[in-house]
């Protein structure tokens, strides 16, 4: 599968379930192995992963529930549990604030690196996931969630959360996605 391709497939899935069409172990390999290839500046490496699978799965969306106090429509806190499993993104801030210091000139611009790694790590773990049959979502309840997260996993205080990725198996495709007018976005200047 090409890289448009995989794009292509790569939509956001609130339907899942824990039918994993692959083993867990099969998951949690693309995971590390796309943790490892994607780029960042400076190869600074500053990403960081943390997968929560099985009861902690369940654990962590009850927490995310409580840090909200009801806010978030049960519902929807309930289709993200219902999945297997849920990718954390964070970023260390102890790697960015070292290359602050070897490197001043770039000081301003390494944390704005870190959130690009970050992405583009997002990216390419949605888009490995849907490669193997797995379908996801992309939330962002930082940072009313970051103390819960960090207590539940011990996380060390230097991480910075990003994202959350919930993942399981497809319950139902989305609604196709309707084609926009990209010239909009996109202008060729010769």
């Amino acid at each position: 599968m090409g890289i448009s391709e995989a794009l292509q497939k790569r939509r956001s899935y609130y339907n899942i379930n824990r039918d994993l069409p692959v083993e867990e172990a099969i998951v949690v390999d693309k995971i590390k192995e796309l943790t490892e290839l994607v780029p960042d500046a400076f190869n600074m490496k500053s990403s960081r992963v943390v997968v929560a699978l099985g009861d902690k799965q369940d654990v962590l969306w009850d927490k995310i529930s409580e840090a909200f106090g009801g806010k978030v429509p049960k519902e929807k806190i309930d289709g993200f549990r219902a999945g297997a499993g849920t990718v954390l993104y964070f970023y260390d801030e102890k790697v960015v604030e070292k290359l602050k210091e070897q490197f001043p000139p770039y000081a301003g611009n390494f944390p704005i690196w870190a959130n690009q790694s970050s992405g583009m790590l997002q990216l390419s773990i949605w888009s490995g996931l849907r490669e193997l049959g797995v379908g996801a979502n992309l939330q962002h309840y930082n940072p009313v969630i970051d103390e819960a997260v960090k207590g539940l996993f011990d996380i060390p205080e230097s991480y910075h959360l990003v994202a959350q990725m919930p993942f399981g198996g497809i319950g139902a495709e989305p609604d196709p996605k309707e084609k926009e007018d990209i010239d909009l976005r996109v202008v060729v200047k010769r």
